[in-house]
C-alpha cells in the first residue's frame, strides 16, 4: 500500500446542502447517519451469538446562519392540524479540488424533528440547527482512489 498522500485528504469548506434542488449557501455543517439495529441470534454448537440486522433508522443534522424565517415556516406546518408534515429532499456533497473526486447522496423523505422558532445571543451571529430523520438514502457519486 502507498503511503498516504496529505493533499488528497478532503477539506469540508466545500460542501454543500441543497434541499428541493435550491442551494443552502448558509449551511456549513451537515451530517447524515444510519444507526443499525441488531438481534442476537442464538447459534447451537457456537459460544458467540450472532448478530441479525431488525431495522436501521436514519437521522441527521445540517446547521447554519440564520438569513431568513422561511425553513422554520415552512417547518411549522406540521404544527397546523389542517397541513401535513413538511417533507422534502437533502442532497450533501462533499467536495475537495485535491481530492480523487466528490461524494454527494440524497437523502430521501427528511422530516425535521425540531423548530427554532426564535434563538439569538446579544453580540452573536444567530446560528440554526435542524435535526432530522428521513427514510431512505442514494448514493449519486462517489470517491475512489482510481
Amino acid at each position: 500500500m502507498a503511503p498516504l498522500d496529505s493533499t488528497r485528504t478532503i477539506n469540508g469548506k466545500f460542501g454543500e446542502i441543497w434541499m428541493d434542488g435550491q442551494w443552502l449557501s448558509n449551511f456549513h455543517t451537515a451530517e447524515a447517519t444510519a444507526d443499525l439495529q441488531y438481534e442476537k441470534i442464538k447459534r447451537s454448537g457456537k459460544r458467540a451469538d450472532g448478530n441479525k440486522v431488525v431495522g436501521i433508522e436514519y437521522s441527521g443534522t445540517i446547521s447554519g446562519y440564520k438569513i431568513t424565517s422561511d425553513l422554520a415556516r415552512a417547518v411549522a406546518q406540521v404544527t397546523d392540524d389542517r397541513k401535513g408534515a413538511f417533507v422534502c429532499e437533502l442532497v450533501m456533497k462533499l467536495d475537495d479540488p485535491e481530492a480523487y473526486g466528490y461524494e454527494r447522496v440524497r437523502l430521501k423523505g427528511v422530516q425535521f424533528t425540531k423548530i427554532d422558532i426564535m434563538k439569538f445571543e446579544h453580540g452573536s451571529m444567530v446560528e440554526q440547527e435542524w435535526p432530522f430523520v428521513f427514510d431512505g438514502v442514494e448514493w449519486l457519486d462517489a470517491i475512489t482512489a482510481e
